[in-house]
């Protein structure tokens, strides 16, 4: 089994983001970019340093890489919900979408920034559509939703790991492969890893990675703090969905609704929901 989770951003930073890693971070790029603009050359802009952690340097976490065609990206990933996330995200892109510029430089120079966030939780609450796990956000025409080239420097990627519920068997595409990783890497060793992971050489050389990534003292003692942080941002989760499906129960006992139909509609034992009555 995995001793690392990929999913704390220590070790996403240091898998992803090492010199030695790119092959995996342009896998993973690639799996979510879509046909037309796929890489086959990534720069890392700020490759993982241990130095960092010594320092105290440990918000900067995100990976900054430009690719073979001039374009920037800044990929992250997020444990838990942030107030005002969706303006961290664009405040991230102007930032990196402005630096590109010195000051003998003109706006043509400019190259398409593209942020790629990787949740934890679910960030989109839409009914219509609530099993996307995958979005791409870029400018369009409000009225009839065409794009326009001249608008198409921003680009933003949002990948909610909580909607993917794909099994292994209905697994198909390489971006459903590095969800499941990121999902399931603790259960999995290169020994143990199934065939429709198997198949993909980068997955097995990512597992592998996380088996025995090596921390020093300080990146140890980061990683333990951001694993209690993930520890109890679950458990509030569970808290605030074991709340909500009490109150669903009692308002289904209220309106007379049978045991069995509660029991299947909200997931509790029946011996909770006789405890409503």
């Amino acid at each position: 089994m995995s001793k690392v989770n990929p999913k704390i951003d220590i070790v996403f930073k240091k898998l992803f983001g090492s010199d030695g890693n790119k092959k995996l971070l342009k896998s993973l790029v690639n799996s979510i970019l879509p046909e037309n603009e796929q890489i086959t050359e990534l720069e890392l802009k700020n490759p993982y340093n241990p130095a960092d952690y010594v320092s105290g340097k440990l918000s900067y976490l995100d990976i900054k890489a430009t690719d073979n065609s001039g374009r920037w990206y800044d990929v992250e990933i997020q444990i838990a919900p942030q107030d005002f996330f969706g303006m961290r995200v664009m405040y991230y892109w102007a930032k990196l979408f402005s630096a590109q510029l010195q000051s003998d430089q003109t706006y043509i120079e400019l190259r398409k920034t593209i942020v790629i966030s990787i949740l934890n939780f679910v960030y989109f609450e839409d009914e219509k559509d609530n099993k996307r796990y995958h979005r791409n956000l870029g400018i369009c025409d409000l009225l009839n939703k065409e794009n326009y080239p001249q608008f198409d420097g921003l680009s933003l990627h949002f990948i909610e790991l909580k909607k993917f519920d794909k099994d292994l068997q209905n697994i198909t595409t390489t971006l459903d492969r590095w969800i499941t990783f990121l999902n399931k890497a603790h259960e999995y060793s290169n020994d143990t890893l199934p065939k429709e992971l198997a198949q993909d050489d980068d997955i097995k050389t990512a597992i592998k990675e996380v088996e025995t990534m090596y921390f020093n003292e300080k990146e140890r003692e980061y990683y333990e703090s951001q694993e209690k942080l993930l520890r109890d941002h679950l458990g509030y989760q569970k808290t605030i969905e074991r709340k909500r499906e009490k109150e669903i129960a009692k308002q289904m006992l209220e309106d007379y609704e049978p045991l069995d139909k509660i029991i299947k509609y909200t997931g509790l034992p029946k011996e909770d929901i006789e405890k409503l009555k």
